[in-house]
């Protein structure tokens, strides 16, 4: 029997099938407001993701923030949250301090975030029993896509052999994995690499790819790896191979290579003896106490 983990991985085609067709009406930022997207651990990257995207729509200015750093005092017209669990401690902290009008995506409704934001956006059909999270980071991020006018046809008509494809050995057995991204998939780049921490405890670390010759490509050699998360820039493949190193590139949409980088992190556990649903360390939602 699969794991929770494995199990909310491969239902990923469906969840973002279902995002995409229901896109609620104006409960997500308009075009043209001034947003403050904010979420914590997988949430900031998916944040990071949207507020590239938002712009490059031309739908207005989009920052993003980890919820425990947004700077006080700035001026929005909406707050996104993005939260799981509607019980992060730093999220419900920031929107119980700001006055501007708030909109939160979770899985759960029944939480604090019910009273804390002052739109809501359920995705509970998304929801996850693995502390891990997967398929709720990428089905609220297909939301937000589609709700750019984005057409994510092929991202999903991508998704479908992510999960199935047998893996390279050399990812399982890699000793050291540098993601890259450029654009709205640097933050999928440190999505992926979080991943593989959380799931697998293993050495990993994400840039933007034009800034990985600046130093860190220092790091590649025989038995590591370098995964590009999109177009990689001209030339950076042969500069990793020349260092003996691997370096990944599919083509495919980089939101379904995300689950390609999740299921390595997976296996990466099993093979060190690892349990996915249970990661060290690590609790479903950050509840601090005061």
């Amino acid at each position: 029997m699969p794991t929770h983990t494995e199990a909310e991985i491969a239902s990923q085609p469906e969840c973002w099938r279902r995002a995409v067709a229901d896109v609620p009406a104006g409960a997500l930022p308009r075009p043209g407001e001034r947003v403050a997207v904010v979420g914590c651990g997988t949430s900031w990257f998916i944040a990071m993701a949207y507020a590239t995207l938002r712009e490059r729509a031309g739908q207005g200015e989009t920052d993003a923030f980890a919820a425990s750093e947004a700077p006080a005092g700035r001026s929005y017209d909406r707050v996104l949250a993005l939260t799981r669990s509607g019980t992060t401690t730093e999220v419900l902290d920031l929107l119980g301090r700001t006055g501007t009008p708030s909109t939160a995506i979770t899985a759960d409704p029944n939480t604090p975030i019910r009273t804390a934001a002052d739109e809501l956006v359920v995705l509970d059909y998304a929801d996850e029993r693995s502390v891990v999270q997967t398929r709720f980071a990428t089905t609220q991020l297909a939301l937000l896509r589609a709700s750019l006018g984005e057409d994510l046809g092929q991202a999903i008509a991508d998704a479908e052999p992510a999960v199935a494809e047998p893996l390279p050995d050399e990812l399982v057995a890699a000793e050291q994995f540098s993601f890259l991204g450029s654009g709205w998939s640097v933050g999928l780049a440190q999505e992926a690499a979080l991943k593989m921490r959380e799931a697998s405890r293993s050495w990993t670390e994400a840039y933007p790819a034009m800034e990985y010759r600046h130093g860190p490509i220092s790091i590649a050699g025989p038995g590591r790896v370098t995964w590009m998360l999109g177009t990689a820039p001209e030339g950076l493949l042969e500069q990793v191979e020349a260092t003996g190193g691997t370096f990944v590139e599919s083509g495919l949409d980089p939101m379904a290579e995300l689950i390609r980088a999740q299921r390595v992190a997976v296996a990466r556990a099993f093979a060190r003896g690892l349990n996915p649903d249970e990661p060290m360390h690590l609790t479903r939602s950050v509840i601090l106490s005061s």
